[in-house]
């Protein structure tokens, strides 16, 4: 049974993505890169949050026996390992300081693993209203 998270973990879920995007975005403002660069980490922040959140949500179907294909299963773990790839070689052939990198990798990576819990968070609190609404309705 998945209990609902409290409020104060949803929060600080909410706080902690907010951060690691806001942190991403800012190092793209002020970042000294040409225009096209900075596109492409910021294609690959928004490419990476999607693929993550589509992965956690292909996993958790398949723990609570909804129905998920093969292909869609494969394809969410590929864009994932995709997303991670393409900003590691990004990073790695950059000319940026190894601190920028980095910075770029922990704020991508905590944007990411923050995005995944934001959706667990999301999910289990719908789970739960929906399991209190059909015990009540029962009765």
């Amino acid at each position: 049974m998945n209990q609902k998270p409290s409020n104060v973990f949803a929060a600080a879920s909410y706080f902690v993505l907010l951060t690691g995007i806001s942190a991403y975005i800012i190092g793209l403002w002020n970042a000294d890169m040409m225009l096209n660069e900075k596109g492409y980490y910021f294609t690959i922040l928004m490419y990476g949050l999607f693929s993550a959140i589509s992965l956690q949500k292909s996993v958790r179907d398949q723990l609570d026996g909804i129905p998920v294909s093969s292909m869609y299963y494969g394809l969410a773990w590929f864009s994932t390992i995709v997303s991670l790839v393409l900003l590691t070689v990004g990073l790695w052939n950059a000319d940026l300081f190894l601190s920028e990198k980095g910075f770029y990798g922990m704020s991508f990576l905590l944007s990411l693993f923050a995005a995944i819990t934001v959706q667990k968070n999301t999910r289990d609190s719908l789970a739960n209203e929906t399991s209190a609404k059909h015990n009540v309705d029962g009765y």
